[in-house]
Order: C-alpha cells, then structure tokens, then sequence
C-alpha cells in the first residue's frame, strides 16, 4: 500500500506542514509574476496545503497525487471550501506519461528526494510546462540519512549546487535557489535536529 495512504487522514493536523506550504507559497509569490491567467500543476500535492494557500494569485490548479486517499481528502476539502478553481488527478507521473494539458507553472513540496529518477521527472516537467513556464522545487538540502531513518530508499536530500547544474542542462534558467524553511524533527528519544528545506525556482528555456 502506498504509504502516504496511510498517512492522509492526519496529515493536516501536524501545524508544521501548513507553516512549511505557507513558506514556499510565499517564496513563489514574491518572486514569480503571478497572475489570473496562470494554470499550474501541484505535483505531489499531499492534501493541497500549498495549493489552498496559492488559489487566489492564478486562474486554476491541479492537484496530482498517485496516494488515493490523499485525492479522496483533496476533493473532501474542495467540497467543502466551495472552492471552483483547484481540481484533482489521481496520477502516477513516475510510471506513466502525462498526456493532458500543459501548465505554466508546476511545483512541487518535499517529494522529489523520494523518487530515485528525479531527473527523469524534471525532463517530464519541462514536456508538461507551457514556454517560458516556471518550475518551483521545494526540498531539503542534503543530510545525513536520519530525516527518514533506516530503510528509506530516496534520496538523503539534495547538493544544491549539483541540482541547479543539472536542472540547468535540462534546459532551464535558475532563477533563484534560497533556504525557505527549517523542520525540527525528534531523530532519537532526546535528540532534535533541524532540518532545512530550498526553494528552486526555474524557467523554462524553449531550445
């Protein structure tokens, strides 16, 4: 079972998540031109906390998530929220090629160091992006393997400094690459250590 399954039904009630999606929302927001006649694309959108927080700056967002029960949460909060311009796809990017309508802006939160192919979705996220689209990439910096713990099969964060290159031979301008946000986390019984998160933002360059 997906794991994040697992996780849905709580996911909100952690007040950090939300204070980390109003991180990097703030972080586009003053740094991409938003405007009302913007699509953009969530991928991995969880329960759609930054797209939620984003609504307001662009004409429409789609939440993609491959965790069904997190789509189930997403469409619970549209509901509810009476909100007319976000909207879910329960869709696995990793496995299958995306064959809808392009976007002119995709982000994505805390998902890219759990897919070991990452360059192969950021290729998929230039295919997917209108010209000049914008790419925003929220993670953490590289770290010594405990944010997760034994077992964990991603990737330990990420070397910004190889991550804006590589991103750049993908055909994409680095607008810019900043610390957004910083996780304390209980690693052991009387350990706490403090994780941080960056925010890439990208254009998209039409050769």
């Amino acid at each position: 079972m997906n794991e994040f399954n697992l996780k849905a039904a709580g996911w909100d009630q952690d007040p950090m998540r939300l204070e980390r999606s109003q991180a990097v929302a703030n972080g586009i927001i003053n740094i991409i031109p938003l405007s009302d006649d913007m699509t953009v694309l969530e991928y991995g959108s969880g329960t759609g906390l930054t797209s939620f927080l984003l609504k307001d700056h662009v004409k429409e967002i789609t939440m993609m998530d491959n965790s069904a029960e997190m789509v189930k949460i997403m469409n619970k909060k549209i509901l509810d929220s009476g909100v007319t311009n976000l909207k879910t796809v329960f869709f696995d990017l990793e496995k299958d090629k995306w064959e809808g309508r392009k976007f002119d802006i995709i982000i994505t939160q805390m998902v890219l160091h759990h897919i070991l192919d990452y360059k192969s979705i950021i290729k998929k996220f230039h295919q997917m992006l209108n010209p000049e689209g914008y790419m925003a990439i929220a993670d953490l910096y590289s770290e010594d393997g405990s944010f997760h713990g034994e077992g964990f099969k991603g990737h330990r964060g990420f070397d910004i400094v190889k991550l804006t290159s590589e991103i750049r031979t993908m055909n994409f301008d680095i607008i810019s690459a900043n610390k957004c946000f910083s996780i304390n986390k209980r690693i052991r019984r009387t350990v706490m250590k403090q994780f941080d998160l960056f925010l890439l933002l990208a254009k998209k360059l039409n050769k």
